[in-house]
This record gives structure tokens, C-alpha cells and sequence, in this order.
């Protein structure tokens, strides 16, 4: 038992450090390779887990040597575009100036059922609104709306506004995130300051946030 428990432990922290190695995506942002080698470490990993009989370097070999393809073909893609579009393939055009190509929908047996939830996911609820839209290599549709139809800036407007840069969190359950006080350039003992300065404890903050011109949002813990 306690060996069936050390094997799936190891498998297990090797399998983070594989989907670590492949980068920070969600399923549906997955390329074609990405996917592969997932479902296959996956399967890999199951084995030496089900059955102790097997040796633990049945399952782990085969995934340091899938981890191993996968890096080389990240680098090949990185390097050739040929290359990439053999693996990935590449974005189709499947609505252009605002008319359907159905030849392309058919080319990738996209239905008119698929193309409007898609474009509901877009917040697009009338498909003549749609300018042009592409279907990425992950399978993700890109939506242009037509020029009446897309969201009025401030800068459509001639009112510029000012940036107040990225908001970060800087300290989540009364616990201070070093990283996001670095993206400011500001340290621990800022937060102290700020918090004594409006007489909060830090072991009652849930959530405070700053941004670049130093605007504070503090959201206290509900008691």
C-alpha cells in the first residue's frame, strides 16, 4: 500500500512538472502536439499506478522522453513557421468582409449551429454584425466586428484617459504577494505603512489591490 502511494506521488509531482514544461494553457488552448502528448502522459502515467507488478520506470521513461519531443518540436515550431503550420496548421478565414465562406466551413465541417455559438461566446448575437472572423490553430474563433458595431473608445471620442496601469494584487487573505509588489517596484513595508495609515490590521484584508499611480482598493474579511 505504502508503495502504491509513493509511486502515484512521484507520478503525480512528474506530471505537473510536464504540463509546467509545456506552458500555462487551458485545454481548449491547447496546439495538436500539446494535446497528444497530454492524453498520452496521461495514459502512460496510469499504468504504473494501477499495477504495482510494473517497474516505476515504465511510466516514468516514457514521459521524460515525450516531455523531451514535445520541447523539440516547441523549438522547431519557434523556428521554422513551415514547420509549425505542418504540426498546428494555420488560421482559415472563415467569415471575410462580412460574408460566409461556406467552402471553408465545409473544408473544416464547421457547422452553421457551431459558427453561431461561437460567435454567441464572442458576445456577437447577429451574425451580419461580423466583419471577419478566423479560427485559430487551437480551434478558438476571432471575431472583427464591422466598424458600426464595435465598442466606441475614449480615444473615438478625442477623450483621452489617463493610465492607471496594471492592477495588482498585493496582498490576497492577509497574506502579502511579494511577485505583485515587484511589478510595482514597492516593497513590503509599503503595504504596512498604507494599511497603519487607515488603522487595518494586514490578518483583516481579503483583498487589496494598487496600480501604477498608487491607487488603493482594500477589501476587508467579513467577520
Amino acid at each position: 500500500m505504502i508503495i502504491s502511494v509513493i509511486r502515484t506521488i512521484i507520478l503525480y509531482v512528474l506530471i505537473i512538472l510536464a504540463m509546467r514544461i509545456m506552458g500555462k494553457r487551458q485545454i481548449g488552448e491547447l496546439q495538436t502536439s500539446e494535446l497528444v502528448i497530454t492524453l498520452l502522459v496521461s495514459d502512460i502515467a496510469a499504468l504504473p499506478m494501477q499495477d504495482t507488478g510494473q517497474p516505476l520506470t515504465s511510466g516514468v521513461v516514457p514521459i521524460l522522453i515525450l516531455i523531451f519531443c514535445e520541447v523539440l518540436l516547441s523549438v522547431g515550431m519557434l523556428r521554422r513557421s513551415k514547420f509549425r503550420q505542418i504540426i498546428c496548421g494555420k488560421p482559415i478565414i472563415i467569415i471575410s468582409d462580412g460574408k460566409i465562406l461556406q467552402k471553408e466551413m465545409k473544408r473544416l465541417r464547421m457547422s452553421t449551429e457551431d459558427l453561431s455559438e461561437q460567435l454567441r461566446q464572442q458576445n456577437v448575437f447577429n451574425i451580419e454584425n461580423v466583419a471577419y472572423a478566423i479560427v485559430e490553430t487551437n480551434g478558438k474563433l476571432s471575431v472583427l466586428k464591422k466598424p458600426d458595431y464595435q465598442t466606441v473608445t475614449a480615444k473615438m471620442l478625442n477623450k483621452p484617459q489617463k493610465d492607471n496601469g496594471l492592477q495588482t494584487v498585493v496582498v490576497s487573505d492577509g497574506e502579502v504577494c511579494h511577485y505583485s509588489l515587484s511589478v510595482h517596484s514597492l516593497s513590503e513595508q509599503w503595504v504596512y505603512d498604507r494599511l497603519k495609515e487607515r488603522n487595518i490590521k494586514l490578518k483583516d484584508v481579503f483583498i487589496m489591490t494598487v496600480d501604477k499611480s498608487k491607487t488603493i482598493n482594500i477589501i476587508k474579511k467579513t467577520k
